[in-house]
Formats: C-alpha cells, sequence, structure tokens
C-alpha cells in the first residue's frame, strides 16, 4: 500500500512516489513527490530523514528534510 497523506484544506489524498533521474551532469538523483493516484514508483513509508508539510495557500503536500 502506498504511503498517503490527506490535505487538511482540500480533504484529498496524495501519494509519495519515488524517481531516479539523471541530471544534465550526469549526477543521478532520486527524487519523492505526490501524486493524486498511485502510479508507478509508489513508495510504501516515508523515506528516513523526512517530514510532511502542506502549503497552506494550495493543500498540497511538501516533503521536507527535518
Amino acid at each position: 500500500m502506498a504511503y498517503s497523506v490527506t490535505s487538511k484544506k482540500s480533504g484529498r489524498t496524495f501519494y509519495l512516489h519515488k524517481k531516479d533521474v539523471t541530471l544534465r551532469g550526469g549526477r543521478q538523483q532520486t527524487i519523492y513527490y505526490f501524486a493524486g493516484a498511485v502510479k508507478e514508483g509508489a513508495i510504501d513509508s516515508l523515506p528516513a530523514g523526512y517530514m510532511i508539510g502542506e502549503n497552506s495557500k494550495t493543500g498540497l503536500p511538501i516533503l521536507k528534510k527535518g
């Protein structure tokens, strides 16, 4: 089951995803993002050292290092 967060502002549920990307210089980096549906790359738990925040204007969840 994908890790999910419900927005306090809109009440919508968002699911956490992970993707490995290659940057212009050739360096590999892992990015985390929220989506409204479970897609390929959905992860089951919050990464170590991260916490969830929420944009006060849009209600979208934000993953922060904490």
